[in-house]
């Protein structure tokens, strides 16, 4: 695929080159969309509007970096933008059902496959599964996270590390419940 030839032929919005565009990265980008959202019907509507904001902006596209991660970046913002919108919820929230111990490097053997893992993500509260999205999966740091969000550098840090913590413990519950159930079954 030349990807000039396409974001060529979409600026001159031409409907088989906008598909093509669509049809290419939708996949990926509705994955990335889902990882922020509590829904598919949310991630959907955000893959739609990340994706008119793509063409909208397609001419901004310099060719000097992947246009997949280019149209990411855009759907992360999208992502992000619709939180802030569609969400009733702070980023300065507290989660009383924490308990707050640092986490170890040694963490449950727990076997999960990916779709596990994103499910158990999505339960996170929602600013919780956006910062630990947007440092751990998309591999900003948590100046620029603070940027992106409008809010403090530290606060990211501690958003990220209660979902760190949340996570552990729900991987440490898998875990023992998981050793159970073997015991159970070996009787």
């Amino acid at each position: 695929m030349d990807e000039k030839r396409l974001v060529k032929d979409c600026l001159r919005c031409l409907p088989a080159a906008q598909r093509e565009l669509y049809d290419l990265f939708a996949p990926q980008m509705m994955a990335v969309c889902y990882r922020y959202t509590k829904s598919v019907n949310d991630a959907e509507d955000v893959l739609q509007e990340g994706f008119i904001k793509v063409y909208k902006n397609l001419h901004q596209y310099r060719f000097d970096g992947e246009l997949g991660a280019w149209i990411r970046a855009i759907m992360v913002r999208t992502s992000l933008n619709y939180l802030k919108k569609n969400q009733p919820y702070s980023y300065e929230f507290t989660y009383d059902d924490v308990s707050m111990h640092p986490v170890e490097e040694a963490t449950p053997l727990v076997v999960l496959n990916a779709k596990e893992l994103a499910d158990m993500i999505r339960q996170l509260p929602t600013g919780y599964q956006a910062i630990f999205n947007l440092h751990a999966v998309e591999g900003y740091t948590h100046v620029e996270i603070g940027k992106m969000l409008g809010i403090h550098e530290g606060t990211s840090r501690s958003q990220y590390m209660r979902a760190r913590t949340l996570l552990t413990s729900w991987l440490e519950h898998k875990s023992s419940v998981g050793v159970k159930k073997e015991r159970y079954a070996g009787k």
